[in-house]
């Protein structure tokens, strides 16, 4: 069994995958962390590979910029990304949603 970091948590939205400029792809993001996701997207990047990832919220007019993301997995469940750079206002409203996204504890 794996033991994470940080929750993941169940979500579905668009985000494109951009790799030197050179290519630009679309995916769906499945699960979010504090550091990372799980993308589907028709790519097979290798393990190791960096990536630009910009995150399109719902309801939000610009995406959350991953400045530089390491893919840690890559399979026919989609793909593992680690984020290792963003910047500190992207970084902000990351926080924000994974925030949004945690279970709220009810206190009888």
């Amino acid at each position: 069994m794996v033991t994470r970091k940080h929750p993941r948590f169940p979500v579905s939205f668009s985000s494109t995958l951009v790799h030197e400029n050179r290519f630009s792809h679309a995916g769906s993001v499945r699960n979010l962390s504090a550091k990372g996701c799980r993308v589907d997207s028709i790519i097979s990047p290798f393990t190791g590979m960096q990536l630009t990832v910009q995150l399109h919220i719902p309801g939000e007019s610009q995406p959350i910029l991953i400045d530089n993301a390491a893919v840690r997995w890559s399979g026919s469940s989609g793909i593992g990304l680690e984020f290792l750079t963003i910047a500190p206002r992207h970084q902000e409203r990351l926080d924000r949603m994974i925030q949004q996204l945690e279970p709220k504890i009810v206190l009888q």
